[in-house]
């Protein structure tokens, strides 16, 4: 069986030295790469036949952890390993809700990627050794690290709903307004009542909160 595999990763030189890495395993398949999150979303759209995202964290437009969110309730069944050099008690914390099964640094050699890849599709989490240990540290005081939200009732409209939707997909204004069939004026405001309503300052915080709240 061969697992196929999409990557997540806007440093080009980065990207490729993942793809040699993984050219040494005949049961790994690479199909694809994207330079952040929206446009990882976009290719799964059109093909979301794959088994595996390595996923970088820290990208433009759209990061890793929010891509993870957003891939992970459309297409459950893709398993997503983070792949990257930020290994700060937050960023892992979050992959974690996120939905991430497995932590790993960029520094990991060939073999031990291959290795943490099949461990995944056996039921496993695997983790870079300095990782497991901080994630241990952030199990036994989840409170430290956790991101209190507001309870009260987040009203937003229909079409503020569906706006929410489609920027959850990396579209920009002029899509949004394209496939809503309204102009980009209308699309604007609509983003800036939910600015408000949601007490955020961009489209990533806006489209998290809002999966966070199960509003998407």
């Amino acid at each position: 069986m061969k697992f196929k595999i999409a990557i997540a990763e806007d440093n080009a030189f980065l990207a490729k030295a993942v793809i040699e890495k993984m050219s040494f395993f005949e049961d790994l398949q690479f199909k694809f790469k994207a330079i952040n999150g929206a446009e990882l979303i976009g290719k799964l759209e059109l093909n979301h036949h794959i088994d595996l995202i390595l996923m970088d964290i820290q990208m433009p437009e759209m990061n890793g952890i929010i891509a993870t969110e957003i891939i992970k309730k459309k297409y459950p069944q893709i398993k997503i390993i983070m792949l990257t050099v930020m290994d700060d008690d937050e960023n892992i914390f979050k992959s974690i809700l996120a939905g991430a099964d497995g932590y790993l640094l960029k520094e990991i050699d060939a073999e031990c990627l291959h290795k943490s890849i099949v461990e995944v599709f056996q039921g496993g989490a695997p983790m870079t050794p300095g990782i497991a240990l901080k994630t241990l540290k952030i199990m036994r005081s989840p409170k430290d690290f956790s991101t209190v939200i507001s309870d009260e009732d987040i009203l937003l409209t229909k079409r503020e709903i569906e706006i929410l939707e489609q920027l959850s997909k990396g579209l920009n204004y002029n899509n949004v307004a394209e496939n809503l069939f309204i102009s980009q004026g209308t699309v604007r405001k609509h983003v800036e009542n939910i600015y408000t309503k949601l007490k955020v300052h961009n489209k990533m915080e806006a489209v998290q909160l809002a999966i966070n709240k199960r509003i998407i």
